[in-house]
């Protein structure tokens, strides 16, 4: 199957609404069908999720998780629109699930692709512009546009497999995060964290 191209991403995105991650997965699962990959989008309640995409998320959570040892603490902010969801169990669980991914997840940079620093994007394709420099002029730029989206995939929170794959099988951050504002029928946002290391 052919790799989705960020143009038919872009696409979906801006004929769904849908996030830049459900939209490419939705596309893969389509194998590139942009008609399915629309309807895949609204079975999983993702249109209707980025239509609240929009609305203000006002109230919301802060948890924290302390790793065994006490080495190691996460603080995170998960946000939603009223105070009845904010005390919603799934929803509190949702942020402690989250808070406790952050520590085991040290190497994560941002919350979404657009938060990354642009120095260490700039970095990232440099590295992969030069590891790249002695394969064919034709596929230089796909071999640096594969090697941007697996670090991306590796230090924004959004893209990351939740660490605890035994409880949400495999699925990523985004992926809960979209089925919990599905559920909840709310903008839920997940808004900053802070993670300390004894030492680091």
């Amino acid at each position: 199957m052919s790799a989705v191209s960020a143009q038919d991403v872009k696409a979906l995105r801006d004929r769904t609404g849908a996030g830049m991650l459900a939209c490419r997965d939705a596309l893969t699962d389509a194998n590139g069908d942009l008609d399915k990959a629309a309807e895949l989008l609204r079975t999983r309640g993702e249109v209707q999720a980025a239509k609240r995409a929009g609305e203000e998320a006002r109230e919301g959570v802060v948890q924290s998780y302390i790793h065994a040892g006490n080495k190691i603490g996460v603080l995170v902010e998960v946000d939603c629109q009223t105070d009845f969801v904010a005390r919603n169990e799934k929803f509190i669980e949702f942020a402690r699930d989250l808070a406790l991914h952050i520590a085991a997840a040290p190497q994560t940079l941002a919350i979404t692709d657009d938060d990354v620093p642009a120095e260490d994007r700039e970095r990232e394709v440099r590295i992969a512009t030069e590891q790249a420099a002695d394969r064919p002029e034709n596929v230089r730029e796909r071999i640096v546009t594969g090697k941007l989206d697996k670090w991306l995939d590796e230090v924004v929170l959004l893209r990351q497999a939740h660490v605890n794959e035994d409880k949400h099988g495999g699925k990523t951050i985004e992926e809960l995060r979209a089925a919990l504002s599905a559920e909840t029928r709310e903008n839920v946002v997940i808004r900053r964290f802070a993670r300390f290391a004894v030492g680091g």
